[in-house]
């Protein structure tokens, strides 16, 4: 999915901020730039402040309008840090990430960021399908474009991410349901079962004398907590059963 994600960059006026933009999307994966008409194309500077992602810079395209930058996306978001006159649907960064990564599995998406003073213009903002607005403090809402890019792509790959990890629990699910006994082993226990096995912690306590038979204290009161706490499951319980029944044999060994 973050192979179709594209970050487009209009009309920058300061190279150097190009190169701390690539940057930051590759922090998060992304690797697709498109350049729209800069003003300053990317020269030593923008690769000094690129760091490790030069490779970002190089394979950045260049192009002339704005249009030729999403032409083939399905989706396009365009960043607007102040309202506008003309009412449109917005996004806030996270459900930007979300609708990103959604769409990104299906096409190319496209996330566009204007100039550094003014944004991006009225006729480039109606080419978006979404709006998206940073709320930073309304007192100082002074965010650079690097901050600006990676704050979004961040959104993105925590979506992405969640998107993976859903779909790998899908897969162990799956796998757990093809085997029954395992699937069974992993519920938590009825309290029968649960109360057996506090019947054998206590016996094997004191058969160790850690437990007094004629003066128990609190301790099972104790360990009864602890374990309502952790909730083993079946399997769990079964291998706690399992060390006290080495205990147990330990013990009478020794006998």
């Amino acid at each position: 999915m973050l192979d179709n994600v594209r970050i487009v960059l209009v009309n920058t006026s300061d190279c150097r901020n190009i190169g701390s933009a690539a940057r930051a999307m590759k922090t998060m994966g992304l690797k697709n730039l498109v350049l729209v008409d800069p003003k300053e194309m990317p020269n030593g500077q923008a690769q000094a402040l690129a760091a490790g992602a030069t490779d970002v810079l190089a394979n950045a395209k260049v192009v002339a309008t704005m249009k030729e930058a999403i032409e083939d996306c399905g989706l396009v978001v365009g960043t607007s840090a102040r309202s506008r006159t003309l009412p449109w649907p917005m996004l806030d960064p996270r459900g930007c990430g979300k609708q990103m990564a959604q769409e990104g599995k299906e096409y190319p998406v496209a996330l566009v960021f204007g100039r550094e003073s003014s944004g991006l213009t009225n006729d480039e903002l109606q080419l978006c399908h979404y709006h998206v607005a940073i709320p930073a403090n309304p007192e100082y809402s002074s965010l650079n474009l690097a901050m600006a890019v990676q704050t979004l792509s961040y959104e993105i790959r925590m979506n992405f991410l969640e998107a993976e990890q859903a779909q790998f629990d899908k897969k162990e699910i799956a796998s757990d349901s093809n085997d029954s006994e395992l699937q069974e082993e992993s519920k938590y226990q009825l309290v029968e079962e649960t109360e057996r096995f506090y019947d054998h912690f206590e016996s094997a306590m004191q058969s160790t004398g850690f437990i007094q038979a004629k003066h128990p204290g609190i301790i099972m009161t104790k360990v009864r907590r602890l374990f309502n706490r952790a909730r083993p499951d079946g399997k769990e319980l079964k291998m706690l059963r399992g060390i006290l029944a080495s205990i147990d044999k330990s013990v009478k060994n020794k006998d």
